[in-house]
């Protein structure tokens, strides 16, 4: 037997690398099957994931060259046609796809983008209703970012100046399809918001297929359009192609022509409306004016325009009838008020004690307060009599008390030392 050929594990990952990745069939091949342990690897900036069918499992991998070239983003779950090369990873033994490009199977990469970014602009709340701003019923200026040589711009022109001639049309010339167009729309809505203010914005262009829209459904310029503070009407396409900038803007048109008539009133109709408002205007002004007229008739009839000396006169009399009322209700409150003086004088002199005092009684005081009861009394104790014409100084010599309901009498008297004796 001929000598067996030992090879390490490095020599033979490396010779299963060369024969993988030159065999012709595998330098460029394309696999169908379902993304899973899908990681976007934010320090690389590579996709990493697996692709896997019923029966097996295939590594890939995408370099941030190829993968900035997608118009989606892949997820877990999602059957994708990957196109790409076999190659081996000779440190772990393992073989993977490097893919060059991805597409959706089953179903178009720009439909699948538009679908996930529509998704993700509803969920921060682009097309929420209640940012939708207002547009004017009479703009003066529109602003239009389309391109300068389309149909798109002459249709709107044409519609201007059929309907509403004041208006002035600024625009701004741009690519609407290709690489460069999205920064160039996205151009156009700074301008009219920062160097051109204007009263409203139509952002558009003509049909075509949807490869020729998708500068409509970049995510930059939906950004721009939901932060415009002019109020903005998207017009893209024909009646049945939607994008992006449909959703976000404030108002969507079906075609150019449309936003036109959309933004600018009829002029022809407002004639006609402004027409009607001043007929009924003067209609309005001519019954006022006779309604003056006919106060006017009446206030020359009224009596104090026709005889003043007979209204001053009827005024003198209630003057004077008020002034006799006036003096009778005066002399009527003056007797009132002299009556209840008067009583009140005669219940005060009832109650004036110099009237009793009079009468030969006298009010006793021991010092200034008043000895209301023989209890108050004590014998040698001075008081002052108040008289009717004087006072005077007394000596309580004796008390008498009276208990109330007995007939006894009780006497206080001061008590005299006994004599002295002369023993002479």
């Amino acid at each position: 037997m001929a000598e067996k050929t030992v090879f390490s594990v490095t020599q033979l990952n490396k010779y299963v690398k060369d024969l993988l990745e030159n065999d012709e069939l595998l330098y460029l091949v394309s696999v169908r099957g379902e993304i899973s342990n899908f990681n976007d690897h934010l320090r690389t900036g590579n996709y990493y994931f697996s692709l896997k069918d019923d029966g097996g499992v295939l590594k890939g991998v995408m370099f941030s060259n190829f993968k900035n070239k997608l118009n989606f983003k892949p997820e877990n779950g999602m059957k994708v046609v990957i196109t790409g090369r076999i190659t081996v990873y000779v440190r772990d033994g393992s073989y993977q796809i490097q893919a060059y490009t991805m597409e959706p199977d089953g179903i178009g990469s720009l439909y699948l983008a538009f679908e996930q970014l529509k998704k993700n602009l509803e969920a921060k709340g682009y097309f929420d209703p209640a940012h939708k701003k207002p547009i004017p019923k009479f703009p003066q200026t529109v602003g239009i970012i389309t391109s300068p040589t389309g149909a798109a711009i002459r249709d709107m022109i044409n519609v201007a100046t059929r309907r509403f001639l004041p208006a002035k049309l600024v625009l701004f010339p741009c690519l609407v399809q290709g690489e460069g167009a999205p920064a160039q729309l996205c151009s156009g809505v700074r301008f009219f918001n920062d160097r051109h203010p204007v009263d409203v914005i139509i952002i558009g262009r003509g049909g075509g297929s949807l490869e020729e829209l998708w500068a409509f459904n970049d995510e930059r310029l939906a950004d721009e359009i939901f932060r415009s503070r002019v109020p903005v009407i998207s017009a893209v396409g024909h009646e049945t192609d939607f994008s992006i900038s449909d959703f976000v803007a404030d108002l969507r048109a079906p075609t150019p022509s449309a936003a036109a008539e959309l933004c600018l009133p009829d002029g022809s109709d407002l004639v006609r409306r402004l027409a009607s408002a001043r007929g009924h205007l003067d209609a309005l002004m001519r019954a006022k004016l006779d309604a003056a007229a006919a106060r006017l008739d009446g206030l020359k009839k009224n009596r104090y325009l026709v005889s003043l000396q007979s209204v001053i006169d009827d005024r003198r009399m209630e003057i004077m009838e008020l002034s006799r009322r006036l003096e009778n209700g005066e002399k009527t409150i003056l007797e009132n008020k002299r009556l209840r003086l008067s009583g009140a004088m005669q219940r005060l002199s009832a109650l004036d004690p110099m009237k009793i005092m009079s009468r030969g009684y006298a009010a006793v005081f021991d010092g200034e307060t008043v000895v209301d009861s023989a209890e108050k009394l004590s014998v040698g104790s001075k008081v002052t009599l108040r008289l009717r014409d004087g006072r005077a100084s007394a000596k309580i010599e004796e008390v008498e008390l009276k208990k109330e309901g007995s007939p006894k009498k009780q006497t206080k008297r001061r008590t005299q030392p006994a004599p002295e004796k002369n023993e002479e």
